[in-house]
């Protein structure tokens, strides 16, 4: 009985506990059933919308519209492809040309295939630079359709029927917008991965063909002082027939290709050579026509031009030969040819005009024997035949040398260039033909280009020289005349200025020329390269040779551009016959600008560290406080007289006890010229520290005072105006400001007169003053007036 009531109880128990978890159970579930009904209703506002799903869609539109924008900025894709398939048909030729023991290359043919290789690797270089940047623009855009995949709420649309409904219209569009992205990506993605392995597979071409050039022009050194033929008079152990007809027309075929591609490819070099030839035909032109229609081409008779004339182009086309080794130095043999050709032809146009008939005849026959030296290597001769032709023409041309020394010192002909042409002609010609003879052909080739290059460059930079110096004269001329100066200056000092600086110019031109033929430009300019570029310490201070060169060079040109930019203008000095003083005065800052800017453009150009620059200002201070003081006081004022201009050049000015026109003011100091012909330099700080009195500062005009005594006369009314016109009459008086004539210091016997006048300019009161002067003489003795 007792175990069953706690059998029972327990039970019990049981049941109320299971009750009560039940009933916790039901409210737990309507809690949650509350809290989710009203979490429901409380942000049913922030659903997505119609306007948001709207949004989503211009979003991924214009994410979608990029990708052909970005697509059709890859306009260089075509030229690229394009130029590399090119470069891979040259790469092929040098290739060829390079793989075997191919004994018709010659140095020219070296130098041209180095200069085209480094075309070609400058060009991949560029390419490279376009492929890489589309390759960033593509990765972007795949970043940006990545993200759109992750757009969930357009995602949500394509899960939901209803809303997929909603928006066919969208979802088309936005269909056929991403298969368009979708292909333009590909194709454009495969486009750039393929050239990018293109221009990598032609880099490496080229670096190993270059490595071969290199190796090639090593060898051809160092095989040029050994036998590699041969002696000339020894007899053949063989018969050897030169290259057969294909042969030869596959080996200019493959010339003209080389070359082909060569002048594609450095098209940039012979364009600005071109607009320097075509600046230099303008620049004349314009100066004869300008002189032609104020009907002045008198005016430069005195100067007995030689070369250039109305229409300069003998003239142009000199220049333009002359300049071409600054710009191309390893052209192809066809072009270095054809362009000498014509500089020859063009020289003897200009010689048959200018040169002794004696002379002439010798020039003449230089031409037939340079015609004869490409002739000999166009015909494909055998071996031994051309070796025999080159012997024949290089002994020719020794005697003809020699001959010309001869014929120039007997004719009395003994222009220096001349001389060392000819020398330079006879003695590589003797060279040419004696290794030629004992079996150096590729010496023999060398010297006997040497030869005929260096004697024509030496006669077109003569000319050359002549032609700049005569253009310059011809601007300076032709400014003065539209500029109203006197016709007549001194040229011959001008001339040496100017063919100073063409000389330099010219020099080194002709040792490019030179060097080049001698295959030793690449080695000089590899041992300068590393002169130039070695780092040297001083102290704490490092400097390359290079930089301070450089950093000299652009303040030499800098001091030469102000110092002849006058002459553009007509403007050579000479300040007695030159009267704008207002020219002269902003030529005057022109001069101070290049300096400064060329000081700048100096430092800049040297890589000279700021931090030097302040270290140098601050030795400067302190320099100045020990003794430069006069020095700064001189340079500040010299600058406050230009930009004040309280004087000009040209203007009649007394400072202190001198007085004079001012001829230059000059950084340092300014230049007087007096009545009696003396320059007197004065310091600027002088200049500004005393009182100046400027006579033309507003105008030329000054007052003549004359002084006559005279028998007295009764009637001097009528007297004083019959002086009175006399002045009025003169050329030089000025007609505005009316004459005065006064009387005094009358007595019963005498009467002083006293006659003022105004003088157009102070430069010609004097001879106005005698002028006028003798007319009242002559009038007072015509009317029978004694002059005391």
């Amino acid at each position: 009985m007792l175990v069953t009531q706690r059998v029972t109880k327990l039970c019990l128990l049981i049941l109320c506990i299971w009750i009560s978890s039940t009933t916790l159970a039901q409210d737990k579930d309507t809690t949650k059933r509350t809290r989710r009904t009203f979490d429901s209703s409380m942000f049913t506002d922030n659903e997505p919308t119609r306007s948001d799903y709207l949004d989503a869609f211009e979003k991924d539109f214009q994410v979608l519209n990029k990708v052909p924008i970005v697509a059709a900025s890859f306009v260089q894709l075509n030229g690229i492809s394009y130029h590399l398939t090119q470069g891979d048909s040259a790469i092929a030729i040098l290739k060829g040309r390079l793989a075997g023991n191919d004994r018709t290359l010659n140095i020219r043919n070296l130098q041209m295939f180095n200069t085209l290789l480094d075309e070609l690797d400058k060009n991949i270089t560029d390419y490279s630079q376009y492929l890489e940047e589309y390759d960033k623009k593509m990765d972007a855009l795949k970043k940006e359709l990545l993200n759109l995949r992750k757009d969930t709420l357009v995602r949500h649309i394509f899960r939901d029927s209803a809303l997929r409904n909603t928006f066919v219209p969208q979802l088309q569009q936005l269909r056929s917008k991403w298969k368009l992205a979708d292909s333009l990506i590909k194709t454009n993605t495969t486009a750039i991965n393929n050239l990018k392995a293109h221009s990598s597979a032609n880099v490496i071409a080229i670096e190993e063909l270059e490595y071969k050039v290199d190796n090639e022009l090593k060898t051809v050194s160092s095989r040029a002082f050994g036998k590699e033929r041969r002696y000339l008079w020894e007899p053949r152990s063989q018969i050897k027939t030169g290259a057969s007809a294909d042969g030869f027309k596959k080996l200019v075929s493959d010339e003209q290709k080389l070359a082909g591609y060569y002048f594609a490819n450095t098209r940039s070099k012979r364009f600005w050579l071109l607009l320097t030839g075509i600046v230099f035909f303008y620049w004349v032109w314009f100066n004869f026509r300008s002189l032609k229609r104020m009907n002045k081409k008198d005016a430069l008779a005195a100067f007995h031009f030689k070369y250039v004339n109305s229409i300069p182009i003998a003239a142009s086309l000199v220049v333009i030969l002359s300049l071409a080794p600054l710009f191309d130095s390893h052209a192809p043999a066809i072009y270095v040819e054809s362009t000498q050709l014509l500089l020859m032809f063009t020289l003897t146009w200009l010689f048959w005009h200018n040169m002794p008939r004696n002379i002439f005849y010798l020039w003449i026959i230089f031409i037939l024997l340079y015609l004869l030296l490409p002739l000999i290597r166009i015909l494909g001769m055998p071996m031994s035949a051309q070796r025999w032709a080159n012997f024949i023409l290089n002994s020719a041309s020794f005697v003809f040398g020699l001959f010309f020394l001869f014929r120039s010192n007997n004719s009395g002909y003994r222009h220096k260039v001349i001389l060392f042409a000819a020398g330079i002609y006879a003695f590589f010609n003797l060279l040419a033909a004696l290794f030629n003879l004992f079996g150096r052909v590729t010496l023999s080739e060398i010297f006997g280009t040497t030869a005929v290059y260096a004697f024509a460059q030496t006669a077109s930079l003569a000319v050359f020289i002549q032609l700049i110096t005569e253009a310059f004269l011809l601007q300076i001329q032709s400014s003065r005349v539209r500029n109203n100066y006197p016709e007549h200056f001194d040229a011959t000092g001008i001339s040496k200025s100017i063919s100073r600086f063409t000389i330099v110019l010219a020099v080194v031109l002709w040792l490019i020329v030179f060097t080049t033929n001698l295959n030793i430009l690449d080695a000089l300019n590899d041992l300068l390269t590393d002169i130039m570029t070695a780092p040297r310490q001083v102290g704490d201070f490092s400097f390359t040779l290079g930089r301070a060169v450089l950093f000299l060079g652009i303040i030499w040109i800098a001091n030469f551009l102000q110092k002849y930019i006058a002459y553009f203008f007509g403007d050579t000095g000479d300040d007695a016959s030159i009267d704008n003083k207002g020219q002269r005065s902003r030529l005057l800052v022109t001069r101070l600008i290049l300096l400064i800017a060329g000081f700048f453009l100096a430092v800049a150009a040297s890589g000279l560290p700021v931090d030097r620059i302040t270290v140098i200002i601050g030795a400067l201070g302190v320099g100045v406080g020990l003794g430069l003081q006069n020095i700064v006081n001189n340079f500040v004022s010299g600058i406050i007289l230009i930009f004040d201009r309280p004087l000009r050049i040209g203007d009649t000015v007394e400072i202190a006890d001198k007085k004079g026109r001012v001829k230059e003011i000059s950084i340092r100091s300014s230049t007087l010229l007096t009545e009696d012909g003396a320059e007197v330099i004065i310091p600027n700080g002088d200049v500004l520290s005393h009182n100046i009195v400027n006579w033309t500062l507003s105008n030329n005009h000054i007052r003549v005072a004359l002084s006559f005594t005279i028998d007295k006369i009764n009637n001097f009314g009528e007297l004083q105006s019959e002086i009175r016109e006399i002045v009025k009459a003169n050329q030089h008086a000025l007609p505005r400001r009316e004459p005065e004539i006064l009387m005094e210091n009358i007595n019963s016997k005498v009467i002083g007169i006293k006659v003022y006048f105004w003088c157009k300019d102070i430069q010609l009161s004097s001879l106005a003053s005698g002028e006028v002067r003798t007319a009242i003489y002559k009038h007072l003795e015509e009317k029978g007036i004694n002059v005391a």
